[in-house]
């Protein structure tokens, strides 16, 4: 249990799909990278970790990297179509999402997820992260065109499994994210106190399950950034995909100093 959290929480989950596979969480607050954790199975746990860092006075913004609303029974929400014509040449289109491909006995976990926040802590969905809101709100991102943007790349960065790509080629592109998520240190807004986490771990030889839950770990962590980046920026600093009602994804854009 966190013992100041006087300050906004900015909350970062990587949700798996099913109960079966494992999600990553993280927490930033006043800047810093307070706690994180892959390797979460059962939505409770999830939960739990979100109600042990909430901000008592301040609000608490949960970004999650899973579809939050899935009207649809087939084919793809709008704001899936809508991202991907935007960002597929970077490679960083989004996957189509539907209740036919998601929901487990008719329910889709994300959506499981953000009613859950709501019943416990009186959160509330939400396309618009309003500028150092004190609400207590979720939100759907999405780390590949968030990474691209925030950092100019050329196209993602190749860390997760892919047809035909090897261990011997994630390895290095992980590095680039460690590097990359390093660099945030002197950000705005900052992410510092990362060392451990980004410079204490080697993923050379890393394979299988640790792999995977360092990966959901980057990937809570680039989720969580991006929820202080929003609060800290307000909706000027969003591409806004999709609707409350359809789907929503929010894409951070660069901020151009006054």
């Amino acid at each position: 249990m966190a013992k100041k959290r006087g300050k906004p929480s900015f909350i970062g989950i990587d949700l798996a799909w099913s109960d079966r596979n494992p999600s990553g969480v993280a927490v930033i607050r006043n800047g810093r990278l307070v706690a994180h954790k892959g390797g979460l199975g059962r939505l409770s746990e999830v939960v739990d970790f979100i109600g042990d860092h909430l901000s008592r006075r301040n609000g608490s913004i949960v970004a999650v990297d899973a579809p939050l609303r899935v009207p649809n029974e087939t084919g793809i929400r709008p704001c899936d179509r809508a991202l991907s014509a935007d960002w597929q040449r970077f490679h960083a289109g989004a996957y189509p999402a539907n209740r036919r491909l998601l929901a487990r006995d008719g329910v889709v976990r994300g959506e499981a997820l953000t009613s859950a926040l709501s019943e416990r802590f009186k959160f509330h969905a939400s396309d618009v992260i309003p500028r150092r809101t004190k609400a207590r709100l979720v939100c759907e991102v999405y780390p590949h065109p968030a990474l691209v943007s925030l950092f100019n790349l050329d196209s993602i960065l190749r860390y997760k499994r892919g047809r035909g790509r090897s261990y011997e080629e994630r390895w290095p592109e992980f590095n680039r994210y460690q590097s990359l998520l390093r660099g945030l240190r002197k950000a705005d807004p900052p992410l510092r106190r990362t060392k451990k986490l980004l410079t204490g771990v080697d993923v050379t030889g890393m394979r299988g399950a640790a792999l995977q839950a360092y990966e959901d770990t980057l990937d809570a962590v680039t989720c969580a950034y991006i929820a202080s980046f929003l609060w800290r920026h307000g909706p000027r600093a969003a591409k806004r995909y999709g609707s409350l009602e359809e789907g929503h994804i929010l894409v951070p854009l660069p901020v151009k100093r006054r």
